[in-house]
């Protein structure tokens, strides 16, 4: 159909690799919406008739129920899209639809809306797995646990605050997509090809009923940046990350060598030969779904590295990472959340683990600290405590008088006082004893989980309004659609 000035049909193999029809039924929809309100506008500035305005807004009404992902000789969805168009309303009135406007700018426009529904459910996909967190959180207060540096054993901590930690940083992957929100929340429809349109449209009207905020300005930025693209897959390969350290430990906790936690059988996977198997499939999928994520990410930012200003059909290429990484992301968020809310917290083993350790070895450190030590002596003196716990195998209170005796290298402590402090060290006066602010404590853990449950509520409020508002705006626009079809 775009084949003005050459001769002839593609070649069928020239086609094929030309074509990306298989790869644009993601944003069919987007794209029949947005010719929808662009018809409209070139009707309300003139420059075609009610009349022919309504035969164009019928023949796509009717596409929105058809299937499109049948084999065409068309080059992509827009194509395709104004075929059938021109098809049902006739050439001379179909042929209109694309005045003043590009593929180039229907395109990005169509990837922008995509991306923006993308990010809503995103949004609120990664509330409803913080939420779940949280309320893990504030059952798990009293599950004492080893928190661990380097694989091992470092301070006494509880469950809570391990899930709290990923809260945050779900937090943050949240407050990422809602920042990047507002710069893909704008409209290239109207740019043209490059360099906009002699014709009197009116860019802001297109932009207010598809529900964006405002305008890409520059036609030549707004048809052939991508920076937006790769962002959002960005910060999709950031909280999957996120997801895959996550996993990672979950996978280990679930080992019988830990036994922290164990999964719902229905979140499992067993062995085609080894019955006993339970295996946390769905986990370590999460670990090489985000290796697949991480390289869409490259994979984009190698595209346009190298690209001239304007628009150049490479950019046809990254549309698949971005269809991908949505739907991994999204999938992955309700699996795990899914997962979470069945999985079985095995206290006991925590707590046995801590007591095998020496976790409570910095806490000893800074009782002596308050007595006046310097920490890099009292550093020393709980080494050697360890050290002689460690070798005669025994936790810290068992150590006898004359043993504590040997580890002492500063006269302003004796064995007799350090030895009460040791023998007064307990687990459970650890987490007492840790106020700083964020710490493992327990008045901490009660601090944040209230604050976590308000920033939530906060969340929730923000993404139910943006979400609200582009269902509005389509609303209004089906309501313009139809008034003008009858």
């Amino acid at each position: 159909m775009y084949r003005s000035r050459l001769y002839g049909k593609l070649d069928e193999h020239t086609l094929d690799f030309l074509s990306s029809i298989s790869d644009d039924q993601q944003i069919a929809i987007y794209d029949i919406l947005g010719s929808q309100a662009h018809t409209i506008m070139l009707y309300e500035n003139k420059i075609i008739t009610k009349k022919d305005a309504a035969k164009i807004l019928s023949a796509l009404e009717k596409l929105k129920k058809q299937n499109l992902s049948a084999k065409s000789e068309s080059e992509d969805i827009h194509e395709l899209i104004e075929s059938l168009v021109i098809k049902k309303a006739g050439k001379h009135v179909g042929g209109k639809m694309h005045t003043a406007r590009s593929r180039n700018d229907q395109i990005s426009l169509d990837i922008r809306m995509k991306i923006r529904d993308d990010i809503n459910i995103l949004c609120s996909c990664l509330l409803d797995i913080i939420e779940t967190l949280v309320s893990m959180a504030e059952k798990n207060q009293d599950a004492i646990m080893p928190l661990y540096t380097h694989l091992q054993q470092a301070q006494v901590g509880v469950f809570s605050h391990y899930l709290l930690a990923y809260v945050d940083a779900l937090f943050r992957d949240l407050d990422r997509f809602y920042a990047t929100y507002g710069r893909v929340n704008e409209s290239p429809l109207g740019a043209g090809a490059v360099g906009g349109t002699s014709l009197p449209i009116d860019r802001q009207s297109t932009a207010k009923m598809l529900g964006f905020k405002g305008l890409v300005e520059n036609s030549i930025d707004a048809t052939g940046a991508r920076d937006f693209v790769a962002e959002y897959v960005g910060q999709v390969a950031i909280l999957m990350t996120n997801l895959s350290r996550f996993a990672e430990d979950f996978i280990l906790w679930s080992s019988s060598e830990f036994s922290f936690i164990e999964l719902s059988d229905k979140f499992a996977s067993t062995s085609s030969v080894m019955p006993q198997k339970k295996n946390p499939d769905i986990l370590e999928l999460t670990r090489g779904k985000t290796a697949q994520v991480i390289g869409y990410q490259m994979a984009i930012l190698s595209n346009i590295k190298g690209l001239p200003s304007g628009y150049s059909r490479d950019l046809q290429q990254i549309k698949i990472s971005i269809w991908a990484s949505s739907k991994i992301a999204i999938s992955a968020l309700l699996v795990i959340n899914a997962m979470l809310k069945t999985i079985k917290v095995n206290k006991q083993k925590m707590k046995k683990a801590i007591d095998s350790g020496y976790s409570i070895s910095l806490d000893i450190a800074e009782h002596l600290v308050k007595k006046g030590i310097p920490f890099r002596v009292a550093h020393t003196i709980v080494g050697k405590l360890v050290q002689a716990a460690s070798k005669s195998k025994t936790p810290l209170s068992a150590l006898s008088l004359s043993e504590i005796k040997k580890s002492l290298i500063d006269g302003r402590v004796e064995a007799k006082e350090l030895y009460k402090i040791i023998q007064g060290m307990t687990v459970h006066s650890s987490l007492n004893e840790r106020t700083s602010y964020g710490s493992s404590g327990k008045s901490e853990q009660k601090r944040m989980i209230l604050d976590r449950k308000k920033k939530i509520q906060a969340y929730g409020v923000g993404t139910t309004i943006r979400t609200n508002e582009v269902k509005t705006a389509f609303e209004n626009l089906a309501k313009k659609v139809k008034t003008l079809i009858k």
